[in-house]
């Protein structure tokens, strides 16, 4: 009996004092219900395509933690800022052109002028989209239209995406840096945008970040941010989404210093094989929808951070994909050991890439990445200069943090953001 009552009282000691406590500050929600405001001008958070008029749907969106809509219309317009939303007006006057064979400039100003007028007074209309994945010789003709747009309406901007930079050169009619820099050169648009959907055979394909390394290079030389588009449904052969490749995409992009994360799709195009984006065809939420959101949400935490310090440095380890640069060549980081559990004492074979900035006093920022979309690992990162501390920026609250105990465990595509004191 007595053997009996202290197997009890052993159970009862593990229940209550190894493990956490409910009550416990880690247990409690740190938000509920709207998620924090982002300024489209600090960092885009937009589902890319047309957007829906409907109230309930924009409110759905806008608590998706969304900032930019998609493409509108201008009757949309006041659904769209009723709901808090912005978006790039899609209309024919500015979009609507043979790009090699423009009309007479007088038609084309006359046409701008009217647009202005439908659009003033409306802070919603972000913007004017132009066109999807141009090749280089349409470029003079997006770059008149645009320049029109400017000089009638210098606070709006306008928006082309750029194809991604596996692209042949035939179809592009240019090498890609030549085709990258001509949206700023010869177009005049204040940001880089670009897509490339990398999702195949359960893993994120290199491509991904040979392109961001590109357009990173190519931002910092041109001295323009840049926007990613990256995959949040299924189609042709892409990987569906899951709350690891939606994070890793998105983390890879703001550790290359990207101000825009824009979602292809948010509503699921109602042909071929495309599903699960975060609403479906038939309008209701999938479960991609609550991984976006806690993303976005994440995002918004981090922003207030994201937004004061630049890119400096992109490293990967154990190796670099094309064009990258190894973890050696890191002058913060020493080294990294990445286990699966607090009892292997071996560096499992782990993944990482970590991006490097610094804000306007010098002082170093990293942002880290778990490159594999499986596995949890207890993460250790050792500086070279052993004087200096790692303090983790939370991304549920934007607080300081003690990097310490649990804190280690990064997730499948997670990232962790930290400023080095």
């Amino acid at each position: 009996m007595n053997n009996v009552k202290r197997l009890i009282r052993a159970i009862v000691c593990v229940c209550f004092l190894g493990l956490p406590r409910l009550t416990s500050p880690q247990w409690i929600p740190f938000l509920k219900g709207h998620p924090k405001d982002v300024s489209v001008r600090d960092i885009a958070l937009m589902g890319w395509g047309p957007v829906s008029s409907d109230a309930e749907t924009l409110k759905d969106m806008r608590e998706a933690g969304f900032n930019v809509g998609g493409f509108c219309h201008v009757s949309d317009l006041p659904s769209i800022e009723a709901a808090g939303l912005t978006c790039f007006v899609d209309d024919p006057r500015a979009n609507g052109y043979d790009w090699k064979n423009l009309p007479p400039d007088n038609v084309l100003k006359e046409r701008i002028v009217a647009l202005k007028q439908d659009v003033a007074g409306h802070p919603g209309a972000v913007g004017f989209l132009l066109t999807d994945e141009p090749a280089m010789a349409a470029m003079p003709g997006l770059g008149k239209v645009s320049k029109v747009l400017h000089e009638a309406m210098p606070d709006r901007l306008t928006y082309v995406n750029l194809f991604p930079s596996q692209v042949p050169t035939e179809r592009l009619g240019t090498d890609y840096d030549s085709y990258v820099r001509a949206l700023v050169n010869t177009v005049g648009q204040s940001f880089l945008s670009y897509d490339n959907y990398a999702l195949v055979n359960g893993e994120l394909d290199d491509q991904f970040y040979t392109n961001l390394e590109i357009v990173r290079r190519l931002g910092i030389d041109l001295r323009t941010p840049f926007w990613n588009c990256i995959q949040s449904n299924a189609h042709y052969s892409y990987a569906e989404p899951t709350d690891a490749n939606i994070h890793l995409q998105a983390y890879a992009s703001l550790a290359y210093g990207s101000r825009g994360i824009q979602y292809f799709t948010y509503f699921t195009p109602a042909h071929g094989n495309f599903r699960l984006a975060p609403v479906d065809v038939f309008g209701y939420r999938t479960a991609t929808w609550d991984m976006v959101r806690r993303v976005n949400q994440e995002i918004a935490m981090l922003e207030p951070t994201l937004g004061k310090i630049h890119s400096t440095g992109v490293y990967h380890y154990p190796y670099a994909p094309r064009g990258g640069q190894p973890l050696t060549k890191s002058s913060l980081v020493e080294r990294v050991e990445m286990t699966e559990h607090r009892l292997v004492a071996a560096p499992a074979a782990g993944r990482v890439l970590i991006g490097e900035f610094v804000d306007a006093s010098n002082k170093p920022y990293l942002l880290v990445v778990n490159k594999d979309l499986q596995r949890s690992f207890l993460l250790n990162i050792y500086l070279r200069d052993q004087r200096c501390k790692l303090v983790l920026i939370s991304q549920y609250t934007g607080k300081d943090e003690e990097f310490t105990g649990e804190r280690h465990w990064i997730q499948p595509g997670g990232g962790f953001l930290f400023r080095v004191d």
